[in-house]
């Protein structure tokens, strides 16, 4: 049984982080390794609840308190098992998911701290590979059924790892030089570094995936091609199309880009530097895209708009402005609003955060700002109040509240549309719905015969702990759809939403 004080001996703690002007002088990790004495200290405040609401906040189905009190025992073996029965990636989940298996911790009632769930499921994550490595399982004798995966990020991956462990030969097609989708180029290294990324795929190559990068199906590969050369499909595009504001004067200057192409050709200069080759920030077009030296206006407030601000700092910006069309969050819950153990609206800091730049609340653009030679010098901004009416989110600029901000650099981060538009769809004959996303029966096909879908092309932009759980599930379909022998973990159905209040 669990330490029926363990909560009360122990105060939540977490590893500290790297000090800000070493780790903004690279591209490692923030934090560092914990060290297995806090780890044990902070599972042990688990109290292992009769009902752990912390499997209703993780759609994973993760076996929390039972790794925490194996790691509390000290039996790590154990642990690794019993997080793998749930979870294929745990190292990218406990890096980069932001965690509301906390958020419905029991010990977070009232305003409580709840287990630091999210750093002991990293820390086991890094004592599997520390304690052998991430062996490949052995492959059943092969069913003689192919499937494509199309897509590599976490959805298709996880959904790959499944099949072909259950003997189906598994072939991921990726339109990118390398294989990890946004794991791989859109999320900086301070985050995650890549070499978790490819411990996965030689496991996973072992285990029999076959990889095709540089293939954009579509163009590269048909639709028919693809028919004809596996017996089910499963799209795992991803939802990659940023959301835009075509609408503010000043929108069509140079100087202004989505976010995901400053992140993508930050990343893409880290791996070069990685491998030993010179390279810029740029745009695909040969357009600088590098904050260096450069006023930097980031507008949006998640997580996308704070890897922006880390990656501005690592790269030397003179200055960092971030804009939130919304006011300021609270430090804490508030019940009525978020009861628990739904995720709450509070006040998030990241790490990039306390690295420098300056947070602004409740503004919105009104303008982007020319220099006269169609280089944007600047965005105007005013103060605003949100409201919502009949659905719609109604914002009334406050009026004498304008104010001009330099900008050399402005990053467009305010969410994504959904899945991008691409011959593929067409000539499969799916079709997005209104929201931009896939729409799955409840055995994970689209409309067409045999084409599954899973992962944020089809639940739209989401976390990661969602696509591993989609691509899991969908993966189960697949295997009931070719005939295979039992049955495959399915965590979720194509209609679950995340915990939320009635």
């Amino acid at each position: 049984m669990p330490d029926p004080n363990g909560f009360l001996r122990y105060d939540r703690r977490l590893p500290a982080r790297r000090p800000v002007p070493v780790r903004i002088s690279d591209w490692r990790e923030v934090y560092p390794p914990a060290g297995e004495e806090l780890i044990r200290e902070q599972a042990t405040r688990c109290m292992d609840c009769g009902i752990p609401f912390c499997h209703d906040g993780c759609p994973l189905g993760n076996r929390i308190p039972d790794w925490n009190d194996l790691v509390r025992t000290g039996n790590w073996d154990a642990a690794v098992e019993s997080l793998h029965a749930t979870n294929n990636f745990p190292e990218f989940t406990g890096r980069l998911c932001p965690a509301p298996c906390e958020a419905a911790c029991v010990l977070g009632i009232g305003g409580g701290q709840p287990v630091t769930i999210k750093q002991v499921e990293v820390e086991i994550a890094d004592a599997a590979v520390a304690r052998g490595g991430l062996r490949p399982r052995p492959v059943p004798a092969p069913t003689g059924r192919s499937v494509a995966v199309v897509g590599s990020g976490p959805a298709g991956l996880a959904a790959a790892q499944q099949l072909a462990r259950a003997g189906h030969a598994v072939t991921v097609y990726e339109r990118d030089d390398a294989i990890g989708g946004l794991l791989r180029y859109g999320i900086p290294d301070f985050k995650l570094e890549k070499e978790h990324i490819d411990r996965r795929l030689a496991q996973l190559s072992a285990e029999g995936v076959r990889f095709r990068t540089g293939v954009d199906v579509g163009v590269d590969v048909t639709a028919e091609q693809l028919r004809a050369e596996h017996d089910a499909v499963l799209l795992a595009c991803g939802a990659l199309q940023g959301r835009d504001t075509p609408e503010t004067p000043g929108r069509q200057l140079r100087g202004v880009h989505q976010a995901m192409t400053h992140l993508v050709a930050a990343n893409r200069v880290v791996a070069a530097a990685g491998d030993g080759r010179p390279a810029l920030a740029v745009l695909p077009d040969g357009t600088p895209i590098d904050a260096a030296g450069k006023h930097v206006v980031i507008i949006g407030g998640g997580d996308t708009a704070a890897d922006c601000l880390g990656v501005a700092h690592r790269q030397g910006a003179a200055g960092v402005h971030q804009l939130d069309l919304y006011p300021e969050p609270p430090e804490t819950r508030d019940a009525e609003r978020d009861p628990w153990p739904t995720w709450p609206w509070v006040l998030r800091n990241y790490p990039a955060h306390e690295e420098g730049g300056e947070r602004v609340f409740a503004v919105a653009v009104q303008e982007f700002v020319d220099d006269g030679t169609g280089q944007v010098k600047g965005v105007r901004i005013a103060e605003v109040s949100v409201e919502k009416r009949d659905g719609r989110r109604i914002v009334t600029p406050l009026p004498g509240s304008e104010r001009e901000l330099p900008a050399d650099l402005v990053l467009l981060a305010i969410g994504f549309e959904g899945t991008e538009q691409q011959p593929l769809l067409e000539q499969f004959g799916v079709r997005c719905n209104a929201r931009g996303a896939v729409d799955a029966r409840p055995d994970w096909q689209t409309d067409a015969e045999g084409v599954f879908v899973a992962g944020d092309m089809h639940r739209g932009a989401s976390l990661i702990v969602w696509a591993i759980a989609e691509g899991r599930a969908a993966a189960a379909a697949i295997h009931a759809y070719l005939g295979g022998v039992g049955e495959l973990p399915a965590p979720v159905d194509p209609a679950r939403q995340p915990l939320a209040a009635r």
